[in-house]
């Protein structure tokens, strides 16, 4: 993706050799990674960057997305919870004979 440009040299032995700048930048993308952003949207970033200016708007931008994105998933995961424990309020381990003959697991059909 091009992410660490400028490209790295090798040592005669094949190791790569990493400036400063570049160990700077691949610090910035682990700790991107870490709070959740894609590959894509860093490579966004790094341009903005890489243009020479200031990223940070683009940052903000990118995490209050993030910030949205896991209210939904909280949202969809306390909504899941009631329901697992309203079956689980209900729940019968010997449920009557007629709806045992019409389901696999009465509790949850």
């Amino acid at each position: 993706m091009g992410l660490l440009t400028p490209t790295t040299t090798r040592s005669e032995s094949g190791y790569r050799l990493f400036t400063e700048q570049t160990l700077n930048r691949l610090a910035f993308i682990k700790r991107s990674q870490s709070l959740g952003l894609s590959l894509s949207e860093i490579h966004e970033i790094l341009e903005v960057h890489d243009s020479g200016e200031l990223p940070c708007g683009a940052v903000k931008q990118h995490l209050l997305h993030k910030v949205e994105e896991i209210n939904q998933q909280i949202q969809a995961l306390e909504l899941l919870q009631s329901e697992l424990l309203g079956l689980l309020s209900g729940w019968q381990e010997q449920p009557p004979c007629d709806r045992v003959a019409e389901t696999i697991c009465p509790n949850i059909q």
